[in-house]
């Protein structure tokens, strides 16, 4: 790819933890790899009440780095990184000390380097800091990464977008989901559009649902008043699920630029029908309400699980299933497509119950590293004609070295800089998601219990998907292994 031109990075909210545990060790990853700039500076900034010196902020750089990077902040490598490192604090009322840090790592570059702003602070945050980046005409010819979550509803995100678009246009605004940052979500337009063997059934002619599987094993962290505000639909649903549903559903774009790819998934999710409360399930696990920041009589949802439809030619009749909530039994990031049967009269069909309602599936894993799997029947070994499952896979770990692949945020803030915004969520896109949510948002069903370890609320989650079963590949670390072994499992 090419190498982006010079740039001034400025990181706004620098002292909060997705600049510490992501971005500042991406941005240094990336500098390592020699995939950043000729030349460039990064300067962080935070309200004037957690300023730090330049030497604070680079001994701040260098612990976050060496906690939650992926290489050393030591040698040659680092010492450049440190080197290009600068603070300016920034209030709406008072925005000096940033100007005077930008224009000096400006002038330190010499020419015209580019700027990008990335926005890593509270969503209440983000009109002040774009009024003030119009203000100082910080953000002419600049760029901006905008974090989720983008509104919290069709109003709000109207109302964002809005105050975004009166200082940038839309081809300067970059909306981050690293979920689409990730290789394996990426390589599903490969596995799609460069395999003979797989467009022609991605259709509803072959298969009978679909289902985008993201639980989670973590509870609050410590995060109680942000998610009593957010829930497990708006923080996991709508900006990450859904994003994902529109790279598995879109059509296939003309070419694989920005504007064609971006087309195709809007398309997508103006097709989405209107979600039904009664085809949502809520929960909330046992003791949440007794987490710090929790109202004790607080009506957040830990736990959705829906059913979503793409009313188009390729995709009506077909059910999308999402799932996704805090404290359950396994984290995995998992799609799975599953196939329609072929007539099995002329075998015999007293399979276990287990493996009958399994069938055959395309699943693709889509945590780090990832991996895709096919599962079908075979004739198993013996005199008798009797089918057993069988599985195939494709592991990222064995096939290619993970030391040269980029995480999500890596990759995302590197197609920022370069102008690429492919893997970016467009206003339109966000605000057709939040119309069809409307439904859901104005008469939410009511929260129903479920055990921390569990897999959400019961017999609920189980009767939404009727007459299909969740499905999730393996158990423990190894699920590769697992199988391999075809040795899988319903949940």
């Amino acid at each position: 790819m090419t190498r982006p031109d010079n740039h001034v990075v400025v990181l706004f909210g620098v002292t909060g933890d997705l600049a510490k545990r992501k971005l500042l060790p991406g941005l240094f990853h990336l500098a390592k790899a020699g995939l950043l700039p000729d030349r460039y500076r990064i300067v962080g900034s935070a309200p004037t009440q957690f300023a730090l010196s330049d030497d604070d902020f680079r001994t701040y750089a260098r612990d976050a780095v060496a906690t939650f990077g992926l290489s050393e902040p030591s040698g040659p490598a680092w010492q450049s990184f440190e080197d290009s490192l600068s603070f300016g604090a920034a209030d709406p009322q008072d925005p000096g000390p940033l100007l005077a840090a930008v224009q000096a790592a400006e002038e330190s570059l010499g020419g015209e380097p580019r700027r990008l702003f990335h926005l890593a602070v509270p969503p209440s945050a983000f009109a002040s800091v774009i009024g003030m980046l119009g203000d100082t005409n910080l953000a002419q010819h600049s760029k901006v990464i905008v974090e989720k979550p983008f509104g919290i509803d069709l109003a709000s995100a109207r109302a964002l977008n809005k105050t975004i678009h009166a200082v940038f246009d839309e081809s300067r605004i970059f909306r981050i989901d690293h979920f689409l940052g990730k290789e394996s979500v990426d390589n599903i337009l490969a596995l799609r559009f460069a395999n003979g063997m797989f467009e022609p059934i991605w259709n509803r002619d072959h298969i009978s649902h679909v289902q985008i599987d993201v639980p989670e094993t973590l509870g609050l962290e410590g995060r109680g008043h942000f998610y009593e505000g957010t829930g497990a639909f708006r923080d996991m649903i709508v900006t990450h699920l859904i994003q994902v549903l529109g790279i598995v559903a879109m059509e296939p774009p003309v070419w694989l630029a920005a504007q064609p790819l971006r087309d195709e998934k809007a398309k997508v999710f103006e097709a989405l029908r209107p979600i039904e409360p009664g085809h949502v399930v809520r929960g909330q696990y046992d003791s949440y309400r007794d987490e710090p920041g929790v109202a004790p009589d607080s009506s957040t949802e830990t736990f959705t699980a829906l059913r979503l439809e793409v009313d188009n030619w390729r995709w009506a009749g077909v059910p999308f299933y999402l799932r996704s909530g805090k404290n359950l039994a396994q984290h995995r990031e998992v799609i799975t497509l599953g196939l329609r049967e072929p007539p099995l009269r002329m075998f015999r069909t007293d399979l276990p119950h287990r493996e009958k309602n399994q069938g055959n599936k395309i699943v693709i894993d889509f945590g780090d590293p990832g991996w895709i799997a096919a599962r079908f029947l075979v004739k198993e070994p013996g005199p008798a004609m009797d089918l057993a499952p069988a599985t195939m896979t494709f592991c990222y770990n064995d096939s290619f070295c993970q030391a040269h692949g980029l995480q999500g945020y890596e990759r995302l803030i590197l197609d920022a800089m370069v102008g690429d915004q492919s893997l970016f969520t467009r206003s339109d896109g966000i605000e057709h998601i939040w119309e069809v949510s409307t439904p859901l948002l104005d008469n939410p069903p009511p929260l129903q219990p479920y055990a921390p370890g569990s897999w959400g609320p019961e017999p609920a989650v189980s009767e939404l998907i009727a007459p299909h079963q969740w499905y999730l590949p393996g158990a423990g670390d190894d699920a590769i292994g697992v199988l391999a072994e075809a040795d899988s499992e319903s949940v």
